[in-house]
Formats: C-alpha cells, structure tokens, sequence
C-alpha cells in the first residue's frame, strides 16, 4: 500500500509548492479534486480537458517526485432535486471521469447523491426510518426512480471510460453505509465500489474491520480515505449519534472528525490496516485532513507519522494476528 494525501487543504498552495510540500512530508500519492465541493484548485478540468500539454506538466509534476494520481475527486450531488444543482454536479462528474481516462488516473472519488421526497421537491430528503408509511414510500421511489436509473447510465459511461467509481459512504446521501453500496452496485455494476472513509461508519456504529470484510468480499474496494472520528461519550449517552450543531461546536458534538490517531485507538487503526491488506487491497491510504483542533502540516505530519508506523511496521506480525483471529 502507498501512502498518499488528499490536496484539498493545500489548495491556497500552487500544485508544485503542494507536492514539494508533501514529498518532504514522505507522500507518494496524491488524490485531486475536480470540482463540486471539493473545488479544484490542483486539478481544472476544463482548462485540462482541452490541453494534451498541460495535462503531462501536472502528470510530470506528480511523477518527477516519485508519486502517483490515485483517485480525482468530484464529490458532489447530481441528484439533488434542484436542476440547476444536478446540472452542475453532473457536468463536473464527467468532465472529471473523461479527464480521469485521459491522465490514466483508475479511481474517480464521488457521493451517491440523494434526490428529493418528489418530483416537486426543491431539497434533497435523507430517508432514515421505515415508518411512518410515507417515508418507506419515498425511499422506494428515490431509488427505483432516480437512483438506479442514473447511476445506471452513468456507470456505464464510466465503465465505457475505463474508470472505476469509488462512493464515499456519507450519511445525507442515499450511499451511507456497505449495505446501500452494495445495493447500488448490484443494480449498476461492477465499476461502482466504495471510497472507503471509516470516519463517516465509525459514528453510526458501524464496525470498520466488518465493513471492510463485507466490501472486499464482493470485490468493491477501489480507494481508501484516512481519517478519524472521536465519540464524546457524555454527549453520546445524552443525545445519541445523530447530531446537526456545527462542527466547530467539539465540546457539544456527539463526534468530531480528527486527525487518524486521536479518535479511535491505535489498536483499531492497526486492525483496519490488517483487515485491508489480509482482503486484498493493495492501494492507496489517502490522508483527508478535516481535523479542526489541529493545523494544517502539523495535522498532516501527525497522521503521516502515524500510519507510517502501522502500514510498514510489523506487517508479517500483523497478518498472522488476523489469521489467528
């Protein structure tokens, strides 16, 4: 496995001053953004698309230092229920898996996105209880009705394109958690597979190593982001894990993301590692830094010092753990 960054925070950075930045770190992978809410401040598809020259500065770029492009990210909602919305994240979306063909680049990181409760809906609905009645309705009719049939066709394009689409499980999108991914992958196909952030299962109560065992099993493991989640207990106990205050607001959240490392202990890190190498994958560990209570390269070292320590270290001990159980 490599270790790698998602560019985003150094995105104030000219794409040159951001690698000399992360090859020092020890970085040898670099995920992109394209657009939609990552932004695109390394990675411009319209300015790349129409240019051979410029798309082999930024692979020469990358490659000169030693790195590889694992993945261009685009994540964004193209099924959001408002046209002008969906337009937009859809044009960047395949003007990002076209560039993505282009560069050579396997992985294009995406949300599911989530339509509307209707056709005359003006904001997306998360469907999260069977009842009352009305709201299994929904639920049916988003997926048999927007869901499978986009992705459906995008899919294929994709699929025609030569590029796998990685989802990030993120609750608000309609790809939350392995058992929506894997719904959607039985009715688009086998280029769908997951974008692995355990941050976003970890707070539902969702068991990284298991989730990891359940994707690879069907083969679904395309990308693999690294960051953290810290539970506050107390506010768990008192509130449970749904929870809509700002993120800023740590000391009332039920979770916060962290830097990896100072959410969940190193044991469980250790064991996610030992569950993607013993299923197979064999990819990129790409930092994202969404880390509040710490800066930017001090975040940054940290989680690099430590996965460094646990993805190079000890792998033949490591293995044999999971063997044994």
């Amino acid at each position: 496995m490599r270790l790698g960054v998602f560019t985003v925070p150094y995105g104030n950075l000219p794409l040159a001053e951001a690698l000399d930045t992360l090859e020092a770190m020890g970085v040898e992978a670099v995920e992109l953004g394209t657009g939609n809410y990552p932004g695109a401040a390394h990675c411009d598809p319209d300015a790349l698309l129409e240019d051979a020259g410029a798309r082999r500065a930024l692979r020469s770029a990358v490659e000169s230092r030693g790195m590889i492009v694992s993945a261009l990210s685009q994540h964004g909602n193209p099924l959001h229920p408002d046209p002008a919305v969906a337009g937009a994240a859809h044009e960047t979306w395949r003007k990002t898996v076209r560039l993505a063909a282009q560069l050579e680049v396997p992985v294009v990181n995406a949300f599911s996105g989530c339509p509307g409760s209707s056709e005359g809906s003006t904001r997306p609905n998360w469907v999260t209880c069977w009842w009352p009645p009305e709201f299994a309705e929904v639920l049916e009719w988003q997926w048999t009705e927007k869901v499978v049939p986009y992705w459906q066709a995008e899919g294929a394009f994709a699929q025609a394109e030569g590029v796998q689409v990685a989802f990030e499980m993120h609750p608000g999108f309609v790809v939350y958690n392995p058992e929506t991914l894997l719904r959607l992958r039985a009715a688009a196909g086998e280029m769908i597979g997951a974008n692995f952030d355990p941050s976003h299962l970890v707070w539902q109560g969702i068991d990284p190593i298991e989730a990891i065992k359940a994707i690879a099993a069907a083969s679904a493991m395309f990308h693999f982001h690294a960051k953290d989640t810290y539970l506050d207990r107390g506010n768990v106990a008192r509130n449970g894990v749904l929870d809509t205050k700002p993120y800023s607001r740590f000391a009332d959240r039920s979770w916060s993301f962290r830097t990896v490392g100072y959410g969940q202990p190193e044991k469980v890190w250790r064991d996610i590692m030992s569950a993607l190498r013993t299923t197979g994958y064999d990819y990129v560990v790409s930092i994202e830094h969404e880390d509040g209570l710490l800066g930017i390269d001090e975040g940054m070292t940290r989680a690099i010092e430590f996965l460094n320590g646990i993805m190079f270290k000890d792998r033949q001990m490591e293995e044999m753990w999971w063997v044994d159980g």
